[in-house]
């Protein structure tokens, strides 16, 4: 687990708060995901992508007052593109796909909110399955029973953070891929309304509004704080929804996590 042997104790919110106190660095936290990684991956199959390479530039880079500054984090390989990588769908169709050539408005602001990418999560083909297991990847398998499986379509994401892999990681949800792998991994999932979280640049709604993007995590607080940094409408979106009343809560979310 590299300088940070207590790792898989904290959840996102709680890694960034160690870093913000310069109690570890978010350096050691990455080389800590990496460790996970590769000691359990080989176990539940959760990664299609290994990013490590190009992360730890981005790990030097963290801004402290970001709200998931420093932590690490995985990208379903679905949906969402991240610049100078590519994107399989679960397909092996699209496994030689070009590299995009630039971020999805939601993982700008995944990056905004702080979060080190450094790999990618397994999917059904084109995440159509509520299950994952594809010829280009094989099957995912549940961490608390490695004969059961991690639900999907966001199965990687599930497996990944059930593990320990991350405390946090994306998925997308149309009918029930966030929802049915966070219920086979014991995990918070929450499917956020049509159009709280962006779905461009280049397609303005999936399935019809049904799919939206958001995170599988381990705490309610991580899901409802990442929700904060990453709703809201941008630039192209077909319609919007009414902006939450933040203002009617006592405390934000994102305040409960950064104390």
């Amino acid at each position: 687990m590299g300088g940070f042997a207590r790792y898989r104790e904290y959840d996102a919110l709680g890694i960034a708060k160690l870093i913000r106190d310069r109690e570890v660095t978010a350096g050691e936290v990455l080389e800590a995901a990496i460790g996970a990684a590769e000691a359990l991956n080989p176990h539940v199959n959760a990664l299609s992508q290994k990013l490590y390479d190009l992360r730890f530039a981005s790990a030097s880079q963290v801004s402290p007052s970001a709200p998931f500054a420093g932590v690490p984090f995985l990208l379903k390989d679905v949906s969402a593109t991240l610049k100078d990588t590519r994107t399989t769908q679960g397909s092996r169709f699209f496994a030689d796909a070009p590299p995009a050539t630039s971020d999805t408005t939601l993982v700008e602001r995944f990056k905004q909110a702080g979060v080190i990418i450094f790999g990618k999560t397994t999917t059904p083909e084109l995440g159509l399955a509520p299950s994952t297991e594809t010829s280009l990847t094989g099957a995912t398998r549940n961490p608390w029973s490695l004969s059961l499986t991690a639900g999907g379509s966001s199965g990687g994401a599930a497996a990944a953070v059930a593990a320990g892999i991350v405390p946090i990681a994306h998925g997308s949800d149309g009918g029930g891929s966030i929802r049915i792998p966070a219920s086979c991994c014991g995990l918070f999932g929450l499917k956020p309304t049509r159009a709280r979280t962006p779905s461009g640049p280049l397609v303005g709604e999936g399935w019809g509004g049904l799919s939206v993007g958001h995170v599988l995590s381990r705490s309610v607080r991580d899901s409802a704080a990442m929700l904060d940094a990453t709703e809201g409408p941008a630039d192209g979106d077909p319609y919007q929804v009414q902006p939450p009343d933040i203002g009617s809560r006592k405390r934000s979310f994102r305040e409960i996590g950064m104390n």
